[in-house]
């Protein structure tokens, strides 16, 4: 079996599974993390979270499919008992958007339900992921990229009830300058504020909160943004300190088989020195930290 430090991964996701009482890993992962010609997703399961099998093909673009890659940086959520998955991916002629695939089960195969990307056409999208909101309307929150708008943007778009296709314009909900320990980024010759990786969490007090990354002291950073009302449409409020700043980022919150509250994070942020990493948490009522 694999370790942790055995899989080459970014933006890992755990998708734990009860009745078989083991654990799902998807990402971007090996050697297509950065090129152009990213083949699909693959998968990784382990009972643990140490030990791992794989990796397993979860979706191959079928033929006439129509985009030039599937880079991965899927979030899959079980809803209605189908998992749904949404990953980066890229049209052809086209920027980046975010591609909204459904499965019986996490080993898939994963087929398309939308009709290409659900996010604008003609923007730099990613890291989309499915919210459903007290009134049980779906919506994908994502980030529009940071290389297009200069300050990176987190935006929200309702869904149809069958995930096919956006029934609204986007919302903009933040952008990442907004939180105070935030810090420029230069790539390419390019100079702007990076938003990846949205992650929402309903606490047990109510509170609704958003994990995401971007760049600060420390390199790749997760932080946290609380919603006001409580809702999507916040408005969001930045906490003031990251919740880890340790060149790591991308995470997704999950509770293990025995209850425990983890931050899953890839780290460090270096390709191709990236690999899972899973941290215990705890809810604070109105947020969360990382316990020591």
């Amino acid at each position: 079996m694999l370790k942790n430090t055995d899989i080459h991964i970014r933006d890992p996701f755990v998708l734990p599974i009860t009745a078989e009482r083991r654990y799902y890993l998807y990402g971007t992962t090996g050697p297509q993390t950065w090129t152009s010609s990213a083949s699909g997703i693959d998968y990784y399961t382990s009972p643990d979270l140490r030990g791992w099998e794989g990796p397993f093909p979860a979706f191959r673009p079928p033929t006439g499919f129509g985009l030039t890659a599937t880079s991965g940086r899927p979030k899959c959520t079980s809803t209605g008992g189908a998992i749904t998955c949404l990953p980066a991916s890229r049209l052809k002629a086209s920027a980046g958007g975010t591609q909204i695939l459904a499965a019986d089960g996490p080993r898939g195969p994963f087929l398309p339900v939308s009709d290409g990307p659900v996010t604008p056409r003609d923007w730099e999208c990613l890291d989309g992921t499915l919210f459903v909101d007290a009134r049980n309307q779906p919506w994908m929150v994502f980030c529009h990229e940071w290389v297009q708008v200069g300050d990176g943007e987190i935006c929200a778009v309702r869904l149809s009830d069958d995930l096919v296709s956006a029934i609204e314009p986007p919302r903009l909900l933040f952008r990442a300058s907004e939180t105070p320990w935030a810090e420029a980024f230069e790539s390419k010759g390019r100079k702007g504020y990076v938003t990846d990786g949205p992650s929402l969490r309903r606490l047990a007090s109510g509170a609704l909160i958003m994990l995401w990354s971007s760049f600060g002291v420390g390199g790749y950073t997760i932080g946290v943004a609380r919603s006001a009302s409580g809702a999507i449409q916040g408005p969001w409020h930045q906490a003031p300190e990251p919740l880890y700043a340790g060149d790591g980022g991308h995470c997704m919150v999950f509770r293990t088989f025995e209850a425990r509250l983890l931050l899953a994070f890839h780290r460090p942020n270096q390709s191709p020195h990236e690999r899972p990493h899973f941290v215990p948490l705890r809810e604070t009522g109105s947020s969360v930290e990382i316990v020591k």
